[in-house]
């Protein structure tokens, strides 16, 4: 039984800067995004409210309208996730970004690759917002209590950092099925310096540490492919009998 595909996803890019804008409508839609640019604040709110879009790109600084003021209107009407672009990228602007309602930012020069991570990241959680959310995953041993951000294998606790908890989740949603480093990069929406591939490698053989599943029986990597829960029993880490 094949499982049918998402639908493709649809960006508003809302930049003031035509080449730019122009260079990363094409880099999105070489990836399968759908790409619609609007070169003004107020163009760019009219149309966020016309259509139904999955992300809002959303410059800070735009003629018109600002960022800030649209962010704050379109919330007014829309739950769609928004991911704010300021080229200051001071603690106060992004702080004020997302007390308006933005649920993301990049700071200018932004990589292409990360605003792609950024906004899948972004649809993914909002398409999977459908239906009562559990506060507790459980694969075999495992239990992820993601109300407490806590960690228990076999009655153990785990201390683990947001990120790990972050890449275990992702995981414990996807038991015994194989997902590649830029799924988990996706899924787990790592910050600018953690967005790079290998930076998975590193997290899950610290995870495996504090797992205590050296042996990888836990935390499977699948060469070539990525990395896999184990669903199966109980004890999944411990030496066999």
């Amino acid at each position: 039984m094949t499982t049918a595909a998402p639908p493709p996803i649809k960006v508003l890019l809302v930049e003031d800067d035509e080449r730019l804008a122009q260079l990363t409508a094409r880099y999105l839609e070489s990836h399968g995004v759908l790409v619609t640019v609007a070169a003004t604040g107020p163009a760019g709110q009219a149309e966020a409210l016309r259509r139904q879009y999955d992300c809002v790109v959303l410059d800070l600084m735009l003629p018109g309208r600002d960022g800030i003021d649209v962010c704050r209107q379109l919330r007014q009407h829309l739950a769609v996730p928004i991911v704010m672009v300021t080229a200051r990228g001071t603690e106060s602007d992004r702080v004020l970004g997302l007390e308006v309602g933005a649920d993301d930012y990049v700071t200018k020069p932004f990589s292409a690759r990360e605003l792609l991570a950024r906004i899948r990241a972004n649809v993914r959680r909002s398409r999977g917002e459908v239906g009562p959310q559990k506060d507790t995953l459980e694969v075999g041993g495992l239990v992820i209590d993601l109300a407490r951000m806590e960690v228990s294998l076999e009655g153990r606790s785990v201390a683990v950092t947001a990120y790990e908890l972050a890449l275990l989740r992702a995981l414990a949603q996807h038991p015994g099925q194989v997902l590649s480093r830029e799924q988990l990069l996706d899924l787990a929406k790592g910050s600018a310096d953690l967005s790079f591939d290998r930076s998975i490698d590193v997290h899950v053989s610290r995870l495996r540490a504090k797992l205590g599943d050296d042996g990888g029986r836990l935390l499977k990597t699948v060469r070539g492919a990525g990395y896999v829960l184990a669903a199966g029993e109980r004890g999944a880490a411990k030496d066999p009998p």
